[in-house]
């Protein structure tokens, strides 16, 4: 799938996979294999930009995934993101679309918001930020159709 395709059908908390289609090397080239690993990985889609401009420059639509944290003892230190613009050849694909009825923390309204949390409900979302500082915080159900559009890709709903 392009990443325009991404951009255009999957949900904003799906997990997403993006690959350069080269083989993995062995572990034993570890250079190689840090190399690949930035080509070939997935992370949780948490934001989608629509096309801007700065200034007389234009930027194109783009989409962030959320690969990773790094810290430790439950305090995070540096977050991992990778931004795609719509022109990237990677191939991307959806491995995982967040679930009917879970609810999607953003941390704050409008266009450009961001993905903080992907709750199983809206209990738990409400109770993942009455521990958590997002003051303008922005809830959201995820609805059936954006679970059917898995049938939509040819897919059976995961």
């Amino acid at each position: 799938m392009s990443a325009s395709l991404i951009y255009d059908l999957a949900p904003v908390g799906s997990i997403v996979a993006w690959s350069d289609g080269t083989p993995r090397p062995p572990e034993r080239f570890s250079k190689k294999l840090a190399a690949w690993k930035t080509r070939n990985s997935q992370g949780r889609l948490i934001r989608k930009e629509g096309e801007r401009s700065l200034g007389a420059t234009s930027l194109s639509p783009n989409f962030t995934l959320h690969e990773g944290d790094l810290g430790a003892d439950g305090v995070i230190a540096i977050r991992i993101h990778r931004t795609f613009s719509l022109d990237n050849t990677l191939t991307f694909k959806v491995i995982e679309r967040p679930p009917l009825g879970s609810v999607r923390v953003f941390d704050h309204a409008g266009v450009n918001a961001e993905l903080v949390h992907l709750a199983v409900n809206q209990l738990a979302a409400e109770e993942w930020l009455s521990r958590h500082g997002y003051p303008h915080a922005v809830l959201e159900e995820v609805n059936a159709d954006e679970v059917a559009a898995d049938h939509v890709e040819g897919r059976a709903a995961a």
